[in-house]
């Protein structure tokens, strides 16, 4: 696929050395536009059966969950959760890949939810400094 610069994912620039680099768009779910927003409130409404085929799911590796000690069923995949933040009421949508991340890398709890944008979650959390040696 050739780069037209018109991508929402691509955007061509030059370096120093005149070769063409390529950046990604970078995609967090902060600030979503009206589209955005609509497509993940549908797309988190339609039936369990037509979310797990959807082209947007990210399939959940059982593996990678067996930290998770709980009575409930453990996610197959992953969709993009919109949600309104609690402290400033803005909308952000907590994207599958973010999920993914934080149920099977971080090792969240599978029934932590997104509840404060990342401008919130920043203020709140203390800015951590290296240890004095």
């Amino acid at each position: 696929m050739a780069c037209d610069g018109n991508s929402a994912f691509e955007q061509a620039g030059t370096n120093r050395s005149g070769l063409v680099s390529l950046a990604r768009k970078a995609d967090t779910g902060s600030d979503p536009s009206v589209a955005e927003w609509r497509e993940a409130e549908r797309i988190s409404r339609l039936p369990p059966g037509q979310r797990k085929t959807h082209p947007s799911a990210i399939p959940a590796d059982p593996a990678r969950l067996a930290h998770i000690n709980t009575y409930g069923a453990l996610p197959e995949y992953y969709i993009d959760q919109p949600f309104i933040c609690r402290a400033c009421g803005k909308r952000q949508i907590w994207k599958a890949r973010d999920r993914k991340w934080y149920y099977e890398e971080a090792g969240g709890h599978i029934d932590a939810r997104a509840v404060e944008c990342r401008d919130c979650r920043k203020r709140r959390k203390p800015i951590r400094q290296a240890p004095p040696r």
